[in-house]
């Protein structure tokens, strides 16, 4: 199923090349990088030598050198070394990894990076092979081989087939199957944010791939694999057809108009593009450009400012001096962009305040609106959350708490592969900085991270 052929795996592994070493920065992929990030920034309106985003250029540049070291990777230098001897599928009758001669590796989280729009995204990788030649490999190495393929600019299907013949070829079993949960993350634009805060935040898929003895998708050697994976949301019912519109997978648009005017940020992309090892002209990476400046253009302040100021935000009537119970507003949606490593991150906004009488009912969608007026921009979470409290208070007077929980893709693409981790940082401002009560009332009443 989707086997490629074998010279496809046999990359040379670069010597000499440790990110992060002394040479790295001088690299002249790096600074290439580094250049293209600078004119990406500049075209958001950013002032490249501001704190904050004077490292920014060389972070991008280490993300995504790191994120796509595969590519001078080889699965031989892996898996020669690591095999081992032990009874394997003989005419049909093995006994290695138990009845049938299964081996299975579940729950492998990793991630790679979408070569439709540059976006990390998520990878539960489950590898399962039926050893052969008396020949077992190391459980590790599976990981391993898995970790090659998935850095390198992917898609999901190609991603499972690249793992599966890698590993066939690699180790010459009896069988290889491998099934990938892809979680891609659906970033809205900053328009239809505005408009409706309740965005879908996932797009998800579920692919395989099978060789030798899993070829066939009707193989009984599949029923064994799923058995034993035991995963009820994961089955050969609900598994990506290939002969569905890939356009499905990406959220991003599929189709972007091309002009003969290409501006400088899509020169920079594709020079970002050119810099990794790849051809910008393959048919798979000739939108991407444009898909990513696109995506990356909702973080110019310059829109957001009109509509921010088109909310006609005014002066609340909320508190008075006695009689004030905590009030909140809980779940409000976020999404931003880590200055550090211009990768997105998301979660909620938690939002408490002192109040004698129940406030207007449209007070939710105008503290939503505050959200994505800080938070459609550059940001660090700390600021972020300091920025929504102080201008929360300039509406609803000075006693306020903000709580931001977030979780980060620069987190996952810089190898803390820990999915579902993040983080949490809160501000307060008048009565909350000084009465512990008081914010241990409001924080009771977040609901707890699922």
């Amino acid at each position: 199923m989707g086997a490629l052929d074998e010279g496809h795996y046999n990359v040379v592994l670069e010597n000499g090349v440790k990110l992060g070493g002394c040479g790295f920065e001088q690299e002249p992929e790096t600074v290439a990088i580094e250049d293209a990030v600078k004119v990406l920034l500049q075209g958001l309106g950013e002032d490249i030598n501001r704190e904050g985003l004077r490292k920014t250029p060389l972070r991008v540049a280490k993300a995504l050198r790191e994120g796509t070291r595969g590519y001078k990777q080889n699965v031989n230098d892996i898996v020669q070394g690591a095999l081992f001897p032990e009874l394997g599928l003989e005419t049909g009758i093995g006994h290695a990894g138990g009845a049938g001669g299964l081996v299975l590796v579940r729950d492998l989280d990793l991630y790679s990076y979408c070569e439709s729009c540059l976006l990390p995204f998520q990878v539960k990788c489950h590898i399962g092979y039926i050893p052969s030649g008396q020949r077992v490999v190391g459980l590790s190495k599976l990981s391993r081989v898995a970790d090659i393929f998935t850095k390198r600019l992917q898609d999901p299907q190609r991603l499972a087939d690249e793992i599966c013949n890698g590993l066939q070829h690699g180790i010459n079993p009896t069988g290889v199957a491998v099934v990938l949960h892809c979680s891609h993350i659906h970033f809205p634009d900053s328009h239809s944010a505005f408009l409706d805060s309740n965005q879908k935040r996932w797009v998800n898929v579920i692919v395989n791939s099978g060789s030798g003895s899993f070829g066939k998708p009707d193989s009984a050697n599949w029923i064994d694999f799923f058995g034993l994976l035991r995963r009820r949301d994961i089955t050969l019912d609900n598994i990506h057809s290939r002969t569905t519109n890939k356009d499905s997978w990406c959220p991003c648009p599929s189709r972007v108009k091309t002009g003969p005017n290409v501006s400088p940020m899509d020169t920079a992309v594709t020079s970002i593009i050119r810099s990794l090892g790849q051809d910008p002209g393959r048919k798979e990476l000739t939108g991407t450009p444009t898909r990513f400046v696109k995506w990356l253009s909702n973080f110019k302040d310059s829109k957001l400012e009109m509509k921010f100021n088109g909310l006609g935000l005014g002066p609340l009537k909320t508190t008075s001096p006695t009689n004030c119970k905590i009030r909140s507003e809980l779940n409000l949606s976020l999404w931003s962009l880590c200055e550090h490593h211009l990768l997105p991150f998301y979660g909620s906004v938690h939002i408490g305040y002192l109040s004698s009488e129940e406030v207007s009912p449209i007070l939710k969608s105008i503290l939503q609106s505050v959200v994505h007026f800080h938070g459609f921009k550059l940001q660090v979470q700390e600021r972020l959350t300091r920025q929504i409290a102080e201008t929360v208070s300039r509406l609803l007077g000075g006693d306020i708490i903000v709580v931001v929980e977030a979780n980060h893709t620069c987190m996952i693409s810089r190898g803390i592969e820990k999915f579902g981790s993040n983080t949490g940082t809160i501000a307060v401002l008048g009565r909350f900085s000084h009465d512990p009560a008081a914010r241990a009332e409001f924080l009771e009443l977040i609901p707890e991270s699922l």
